[in-house]
């Protein structure tokens, strides 16, 4: 009996995961990137496995059953030697939130002790056990929490540990191949033609990124995923001096609002080669990757409210990306009821590389009909924050020729379509 064919439409750690996840599910998987594997967003971004900046609901659930498989999932991949633990540099270091005002203070306690009624550790901190935690850290602060179930990875480590494992049980991997529109009979995709030429399946996963917006609308199913751009500052390696991943109580609510204009707040953590990073900001400016000088400072700025023992410290660079930003700040996960064979893994704004694993379990789990870990009713994409027009549907330019959906079945197989990969 023939597999399902799926094409993933991505090869970031969202659809790396995806990858995986089908792969191992005995489905028949290619995965299509108009650039190189994660090489984009996932590659701009810090590794962050969170639950400390999530309120109790979908979102929440979603990490916490990410927190929970990220262990077994590198087990799996050391197991098979695809990767694991050191390879992709797990730190399972926790997280520590500091409130520096009476406002955050009064922000952050409810708001942990709802997480806590949600199954999440969250242990106040004194100031003498902050200061044991974390001995550089502002002494201006009014409260402190802790979260034990924090953790980071090396993002583009961690994806490609991911994808060599979807790689090694079968999956296909084209890159530099760009999809330009959907191939369709009736109301079904049976096809995407690329810049390679087409390719058939049987499923498609629009794991895009910030450009899924921008490629619904090429397949003609569009939804309203936009690009958000962030700012991280890199110091010069330095002795131990952050042992958390640290951040200011209102990164939540920067994390929540739907502001477009300049938005910033203090998150510092160290990588394993010593250096610290500090961010983040938050802002809707299209694709438009140009660095801003004013985001820079303001970003050093308030990291240096909550570490001003990093003062004279050198930056030795700077670095921007487009996160994948949806209205109800809530992924997006699941068929395109519009157009049967379409699914979507994408809308994890700055919290992708925590949910990837979860995503790609809850994904299968759809795909396969079996009854899922969490209820994926709240990121069905058919909700009003998702379904856009295809003037809505991403911010840029189209990179590419516009959308065309023939009717005709195409005639490849899936020999031919990978004999070039």
């Amino acid at each position: 009996m023939p597999r399902t064919r799926a094409v993933v439409l991505g090869a970031g750690i969202i659809g790396a995961a995806c990858a995986r996840e089908l792969s191992l599910a005995g489905f028949e998987v290619v995965v299509v990137d108009r650039g190189g594997a994660a090489a984009a967003t996932t590659s701009h971004g810090e590794g962050n496995i969170l639950v400390s900046d999530k309120g109790p609901g979908p979102e929440l659930q979603l990490a916490q059953l990410s927190r929970r498989l990220w262990p077994e999932v590198l087990a799996a991949l050391a197991e098979r030697r695809a990767g694991g633990a050191e390879a992709v540099e797990w730190e399972p270091k926790g997280g520590i939130v500091v409130a520096t005002t009476a406002g955050g203070a009064a922000g952050l306690l409810p708001f942990a002790a709802a997480q806590r009624a949600a199954g999440v550790r969250a242990e106040p901190l004194d100031a003498a056990e902050l200061r044991t935690a974390e001995p550089f850290v502002t002494e201006g602060h009014t409260a402190a929490m802790r979260y034990p179930d924090d953790a980071q990875v090396q993002p583009a480590g961690a994806a490609t540990a991911l994808l060599s494992d979807a790689l090694a049980a079968g999956a296909v991997l084209r890159t530099g191949c760009e999809v330009l529109g959907a191939v369709r009979s009736g109301g079904r995709m049976t096809g995407v033609r690329t810049s390679g030429g087409i390719l058939s399946a049987d499923v498609f996963v629009n794991a895009a990124g910030p450009w899924s917006g921008e490629l619904s609308a090429r397949l003609g199913a569009p939804v309203d995923i936009r690009p958000r751009r962030g700012e991280v500052l890199v110091t010069v390696p330095l002795p131990p001096t952050v042992f958390h991943k640290v951040y200011d109580a209102d990164y939540v609510g920067a994390v929540g609002s739907g502001a477009g204009d300049l938005q910033t707040s203090a998150v510092v953590e160290a990588t394993r080669a010593g250096s610290v990073l500090l961010g983040s900001s938050r802002r809707r400016v299209g694709f438009d990757d140009r660095t801003r000088p004013e985001v820079l400072s303001a970003i050093a700025a308030k990291a240096l409210r909550l570490f001003p023992s990093l003062a004279g410290v050198q930056v030795m660079r700077a670095y921007g990306g487009f996160r994948p930003y949806v209205p109800d700040h809530l992924p997006v996960i699941g068929p395109d009821p519009r157009l049967t064979g379409l699914w979507h893994a994408s809308g994890h704004e700055g919290a992708g590389i925590g949910l990837s694993v979860g995503t790609a379990r809850l994904l299968r789990e759809l795909l396969l009909g079996e009854p899922t870990a969490i209820d994926a009713a709240p990121f069905r994409v058919d909700r009003p924050a998702v379904l856009a027009t295809e003037t809505s549907a991403g911010t840029g330019p189209p990179s590419g020729p516009p959308v065309d959906a023939p009717t005709e079945t195409p005639t490849d197989t899936p020999s031919t379509t990978e004999e070039s990969s």
